[in-house]
C-alpha cells in the first residue's frame, strides 16, 4: 500500500480525508519539540555517554465520517470528534507516514450515499 510521507497539517490532513470518507490512515503523530528537557550541559553530557535513538512517534488511525473524524490513539482508545474540535486538539502537531490501513469503517461513499 502507498504511504505519504510529507508532514501534513491538522487542516491539510481533513483535505486530504474528505475525498477518501471512511477508509481508514494510520498516521504517526510528529510532537512540537520532541525530545528531552534539561538545560544544553545535560544534553551534552547525555548525548556523549548515551547512543541517540529517536523515540517512536505515536500512532493514529483516523478515518473521516461525515463531518467528523474518528481518531483512535495509542492507548487504543476512539474518539469521534468534530472537524473544528480535531483542528483545536491537533492544532500544533502534524501528522507523517500516512499509510492506508485496509480498514472501511464507513460503506456509504461506496454505495454514493453520503
Amino acid at each position: 500500500m502507498p504511504t505519504l510521507a510529507a508532514a501534513l497539517t491538522p487542516g491539510e490532513l481533513l483535505a486530504f480525508l474528505r475525498p477518501r470518507g471512511g477508509q481508514e490512515y494510520a498516521a504517526e503523530l510528529i510532537v512540537p519539540g520532541q525530545g528531552g528537557g534539561g538545560g544544553r550541559r545535560k544534553k551534552a553530557a547525555l548525548a556523549a555517554t548515551v547512543p541517540s535513538v529517536p523515540a517512536p512517534r505515536p500512532r493514529y488511525r483516523l478515518t473521516l465520517r461525515g463531518a467528523a473524524v474518528q481518531a483512535t490513539g495509542p492507548s487504543g482508545q476512539t474518539r469521534l470528534l468534530e472537524a473544528s474540535e480535531f483542528l483545536s486538539v491537533f492544532a500544533s502537531y502534524r501528522f507523517a507516514e500516512l499509510t492506508p490501513t485496509g480498514q472501511l469503517s464507513d460503506l456509504g461513499p461506496l454505495f454514493g450515499m453520503s
